[in-house]
């Protein structure tokens, strides 16, 4: 069944006679899990090669130049507290300035998530059994919601330095004085002072939980994302169980 991908994934994170556990609870097939046709020495290969296509790849794409800031799906924008902040530089002149203060924000989003590979690593090899059946009976963001769950504090403590850090390093600091000066100095406007900092690092977690979300059912549905002989070997299996 579709379901058994993501538990899969992880199995090569467990020890021997907990993979077997699982393996033993798990249908068996010709040609199947533990047969001749497909080792559990492959299984393992293939399906860390898998886990790694899930987040690895997605967290690449988030911390090149532009990963969240012309990415759509995950985009910083302004709190609901800027967004008159916006208005009123672009109702004066001033739009370059509030594209530039959105820039930034997503820069340094960019920079933060390149910290989140070895929080991941640290949580998939900490799964237990009962987490691990808990995704394979899950939804299709079962995997996904795991994560969220076991790393979003250690995420939190290590994006928000960063954040502050790149903040100071591309600029976003002064940017952003100089648009919240720049608002409080027009006449009648109520006087903002917001947390940028939590704000980014927040919506730089809710990115990457969005695109491994995108990567978790992929793998769990798109036949085509199968890219290489071994995984097309090893999620054989499931196509099977679906059978």
């Amino acid at each position: 069944m579709k379901k058994t991908v993501l538990l899969l994934a992880f199995l090569p994170f467990f020890g021997c006679a907990e993979m077997q556990q699982v393996i033993d609870q798990l249908p068996q097939t010709q040609g199947g899990l533990g047969q001749v046709y497909v080792g559990q020495a492959e299984i393992s290969s293939g399906l860390k090669e898998a886990l790694n296509k899930g987040i690895d790849k997605q967290v690449v794409k988030l911390t090149a130049a532009d990963g969240f800031y012309k990415n759509e799906m995950v985009k910083i924008l302004l709190p609901e507290e800027l967004k008159k902040v916006d208005k009123t530089l672009r109702d004066i002149g001033m739009s370059k300035l509030a594209d530039e203060g959105l820039k930034v924000m997503n820069r340094a989003a960019e920079d933060a998530v390149k910290e989140a590979t070895p929080i991941f690593v640290d949580a998939v090899k900490g799964m237990s059994f009962t987490d691990a059946r808990n995704i394979l009976l899950g939804n299709d963001r079962s995997a996904t919601t795991y994560l969220q769950t076991s790393t979003s504090t250690a995420l939190y403590a290590k994006f928000n330095p960063v954040i502050k850090q790149s903040f100071a390093k591309v600029g976003a600091d002064k940017v952003w004085s100089t648009i919240i000066t720049k608002y409080n100095s027009v006449p009648l406007v109520k006087k903002v002072n917001p947390d940028l900092t939590d704000y980014t690092t927040n919506k730089a977690m809710e990115g990457v939980f969005k695109m491994i979300a995108v990567e978790e059912k992929d793998i769990r549905n798109n036949l085509s994302s199968r890219s290489t002989d071994l995984l097309k070997k090893v999620f054989a299996l499931q196509d099977q169980k679906q059978g």
